[in-house]
């Protein structure tokens, strides 16, 4: 195998390892028509990702590597030139063509949604980068990190969308909407801290980046396990907690034990 057909296996393998992971985890699977068209979407948004930079890059100093050398510029770099950018165009590809859409009818259907839009995206970035860098070991290091490290955005991106649908089949705006920014914020975070501590250089943020990797791994597949073994239809009769949106037994949250009358 040529040099070049290693650094595209090792680009492809992991997207593809972790679709199937998502994927085989829905009972009742969606349209592969459907979820080509997210992993498409998630491609279109690395372009309009780039637009974006370089439109704003006229406007923001801190957009300019040559101005990333003070602690403040790095981090709205961090978290608005790049997480909130990046996460924003995926949610609003996800948003726009899978809340509303009639097969969003089960809980876990928009976490596969998500994972197929971050992951058409990670993919075409990590494609485009190792295509500019060239070295094996650098596609090595973003396939156990920055692949990955979508994938959990997306599964917290998709998580809070499903509990704000099922908030909006039972016409509580003020919970939806809490989630739907929820939706876009928690990502925002989790992937702005990813990128400070890589871009920092600092010692004690790469430890810390290791530990927060770790940790975002498990709570991610934790998350996967929670909702995927009830992926029961979403229903307008079903009755959810105004606290955390799990389903009621009678007055009672059977998640977070709050009674409700």
């Amino acid at each position: 195998m040529s040099e070049l057909g290693l650094l595209l296996f090792i680009t492809i393998i992991p997207v593809i390892l972790i679709l199937i992971y998502v994927y085989q985890k829905d009972k009742h699977k969606e349209p592969f028509s459907l979820l080509i068209q997210f992993f498409g979407l998630g491609i279109l948004c690395c372009f309009i990702v780039i637009f974006f930079s370089q439109f704003l890059s006229d406007f923001l100093p801190f957009m300019h590597s040559e101005n990333r050398n003070t602690f403040f510029n790095l981090l709205l770099y961090a978290f608005f030139g790049v997480a909130f950018l990046e996460e924003c165009c995926k949610w609003l590809m996800l948003f726009t063509r899978g809340y509303y859409t009639k097969e969003f009818d089960e809980v876990y259907d928009i976490l596969v949604y998500s994972v197929f839009v971050s992951l058409g995206f990670a993919f075409f970035e990590n494609a485009f980068y190792i295509y500019h860098i060239g070295q094996i070991k650098t596609a090595l290091v973003r396939a156990f990190s920055a692949i990955p490290g979508h994938a959990c955005d997306a599964i917290f991106m998709g998580y809070y969308l499903s509990i704000a649908k099922q908030h909006y089949y039972n016409h509580n705006k003020k919970e939806e909407k809490k989630n739907i920014f929820l939706s876009i914020f928690i990502p925002t975070i989790l992937h702005g801290f990813y990128d400070f501590c890589i871009m920092s250089k600092n010692n004690w943020l790469v430890y810390t980046f290791f530990i927060f990797i770790a940790l975002l791994y498990m709570i991610s597949i934790h998350k996967l396990k929670e909702i995927s073994p009830e992926n029961r239809t979403i229903k307008y009769k079903d009755i959810f907690c105004k606290n955390c949106g799990a389903k009621m037994v009678g007055h009672k949250c059977k998640n977070c034990g709050l009674e409700w009358k």
